[in-house]
């Protein structure tokens, strides 16, 4: 509507042609109004001067008649001469008069009754008197008299009147035709060739500015209209270079706004959109279809390993193999960080989901070749069904989310479905990360330190300090559960800092009961990332005045293989000060075993895994049986953790293992318990 009102034909009331016409042809009468009536105050100066020339000249040819009559004083003479003089229709009065002012004759008639006479008295006055003194041409002139007219000026009044009203209407034609001349000129040399320019702006795209010129008009090409409409073309132009650019900026935010940077794929707001269509397209064809949201397990130490870049690249390769799969799979999408996500289609089945889960994983779980080194990489894939677990494009996208974070914290590298309780599970996780911050501050936590035995003296050598927390209203709760939790949100190392604190002043206590005692520590991997972490360690035990002897620390092999240099480097400094380092779990992490050579470490502990299924399963036994000997050929002492049986007891001392802990001696005890354990154990034998 905006568009059409800008182009609508301009009326002629408000057109440039009418407004100079008004202009010119208001001035052109003003100034010819003005020369007229300059013309016509002249005329009357000039009739003026006319029956004055016209009554000197009268005067001047009656002169001698008149001397001659007032000479001889002959009256009849006299009137001869007044009649001769009213022949002249403007002489209204005349008198020969003696120098004493008698009069020798004298004739007059009233004044002339004219329409115009009210105008022209104003201006000439209703009469004009002049007179002529009387000489007689003698030896010596004598006055003889006077003689005397008045002359009517209403004659030369209409006179003057034809003329002026002449002149007045030729001024105003003149005025007109120089007003309709100069229009035309004005015509030609402005307003049509606006009117062409304007005509010609009308016809150009606005989407398109550059793509169409203005011509300049003919005769123009070097006045200032030419140059005005180069100028113009010039602006067109460049208008259309920045709608261009500005064309170009926008695609570039939608893009941005849209798709990843990185790694090219979509992002979570366009992602969303494409779930929605996904729903549309399901209930018109009565399907279902699955969201994947795949996490890359433990980025943040790839990243702090290999650098930001490299994990760039990785993030990159990773995308690429996501887009490989394309068996059924609608869209690949970055949520953000190393989350992503993909669509599903047609899924007939939780088997084919599973399925598909599988191979994804086992595809994408292979290492990356990133600048000619092997990256190994582990994912875990939390899925939502649609319509099963959620009906909205929105919540089914969060569900997927949900379902991948609450997979990570039980294992890595495997995928989950999302059940009808993973909303409450989520609440409660989220209510357990609330309590666990404010776990060290309610003295909640606390140590309890389960033995460590010698199998050929079966006494007591060392303990390990287990952390458990009492929830003051959920009771105790499992490890197992509040760990990944603290490990997940950076609580571990205020936990962490805790036990070392705790660990220690226990040692110092039992060491002024006169018992030296040696506790191994657990270690997280967080812990193992601070770069000022064994200095930290060392000033704990320095301010508990104990030997760095009593003081082992556990590591697992995921957790110092994530930052291995920053291990090495922080672990050999504190076994330069005499403390041992252990490797947790060992078996479980990751197959290369040239960190043995590189690592400070003293002792390898067999996952109670391995020594639950003892003498029961065949790859378990010899598990076990490799880890001792591998123990004993890299002169590593071994110890076993979960012994619960005699008859593992026996096999481990049988195979060559050394140390032992589990319920078979004891359940982790408080310190007061383990003293008492531990005397008995020391006790001799009857």
């Amino acid at each position: 509507m905006v568009q059409e009102k800008q182009n609508a034909p301009v009326k002629w009331r408000h057109s440039l042609s009418a407004k100079l016409m008004n202009w010119v042809l208001f001035t052109a009468l003003a100034v010819g109004v003005l020369l007229s009536i300059g013309q016509i105050i002249f005329e009357s100066m000039r009739a003026v001067e006319e029956m004055d020339n016209e009554a000197r000249q009268t005067l001047a040819i009656v002169r001698d008649p008149a001397t001659q009559a007032v000479y001889s004083i002959d009256p009849d003479l006299a009137q001869q001469v007044l009649e001769g003089l009213f022949e002249k229709p403007s002489i209204r009065y005349a008198a020969i008069a003696h120098p004493n002012q008698t009069i020798l004759a004298e004739l007059s008639k009233p004044l002339q009754e004219t329409q115009s006479r009210w105008m022209t008295d104003a201006i000439f006055g209703k009469e004009r008197e002049y007179a002529i003194s009387l000489f007689r041409p003698t030896p010596q002139p004598t006055y003889y008299g006077e003689l005397k007219i008045v002359v009517d000026t209403a004659p030369k009044s209409a006179l003057f009147l034809e003329r002026s009203i002449l002149i007045f209407m030729t001024g105003l034609l003149r005025a007109l035709l120089l007003a309709f001349v100069l229009h035309l000129v004005y015509h030609f040399l402005l307003t049509a060739p606006l009117k062409a320019i304007i005509n010609s702006l009308l016809r150009i795209n606005p989407a398109e500015p550059g793509l169409q010129s203005l011509p300049v008009p003919r005769q123009h090409e070097r006045d200032e209209l030419g140059s005005w409409v180069r100028a113009a073309n010039s602006l067109l132009q460049s208008i259309e270079e920045h709608q261009q650019k500005r064309q170009a900026a926008e695609a570039r935010i939608i893009k941005l706004s849209q798709y990843d940077s990185l790694t090219g794929l979509p992002t979570r707001s366009l992602f969303s959109n494409y779930i929605a269509a996904a729903v549309d397209d399901s209930e018109a064809l009565n399907q279902k279809f699955a969201v994947f949201c795949v996490g890359i397990d433990d980025f943040k130490s790839i990243n702090e390993q290999l650098g930001y870049s490299q994990g760039d690249k990785l993030l990159q390769a990773f995308a690429e193999r996501l887009l490989s799969q394309r068996d059924g799979v609608h869209t690949v999408c970055r949520l953000g960080g190393d989350q992503f996500a993909l669509i599903l289609f047609n899924v007939s089945s939780s088997y084919r989901v599973a399925a598909f889960a599988e191979s994804l994983l086992r595809e994408i779980s292979r290492p990356f070749e990133i600048e000619d080194q092997l990256t190994p990489v582990s994912c875990t894939i939390g899925i939502a069904i649609y319509p099963d677990d959620a009906r909205d494009a929105e919540k089914i996208l969060q569900k997927a989310e949900q379902t991948m974070m609450l997979a990570k914290s039980v294992a890595n590298n495997h995928f989950q479905f999302y059940v009808a309780s993973l909303d409450s599970e989520i609440r409660e996780r989220k209510k357990l990360e609330k309590d666990l911050s404010r776990a060290i501050q309610n003295n909640e936590l606390f140590l309890v330190y389960q033995p460590q035995m010698d199998l050929n003296s079966k006494q007591v050598v060392g303990c390990e300090a287990l952390l458990r927390w009492r929830h003051p209203e959920r009771g105790l709760v499992p490890p197992d559960v509040f760990i990944p939790i603290a490990e997940a949100n950076e609580t571990i190392l205020e936990i962490g800092d805790w036990v070392l604190h705790e660990a220690c002043a226990q040692v110092n206590q039992w060491r002024n009961q006169g018992f030296n005692i040696k506790v191994a520590i657990n270690l997280s991997a967080n812990q193992l990332r601070q770069k000022e972490f064994a200095p930290h360690v060392l000033k704990i035990i320095e301010s508990r005045q104990i030997p760095t002897s009593l003081i082992e620390l556990e590591v697992t092999e995921t957790s110092f293989m994530e930052n291995l240099n920053q291990a090495i480097t922080s672990l050999r400094h504190l076994s330069e000060f005499g403390i041992q380092c252990a490797v947790d779990d060992f078996g479980t992490g990751y197959s290369s075993l040239s960190y043995l050579k590189q690592l400070p470490i003293r002792k390898i502990k067999i996952d109670k895994q391995f020594v639950r299924d003892l003498m029961k399963d065949e790859d378990d036994t010899q598990i076990v049986h490799a880890i001792i000997q591998l123990g004993k050929s890299l002169r590593l002492d071994v110890i076993a953790e979960g012994v619960e049986t005699p008859r593992q007891e026996r096999f481990l001392k049988h195979d060559g293992c050394t140390l032992a802990q589990g319920y078979y001696y004891s359940k982790p005890v408080p310190p007061e318990e383990f003293i008492e354990f531990m005397k008995v154990s020391h006790a001799p034998q009857t």
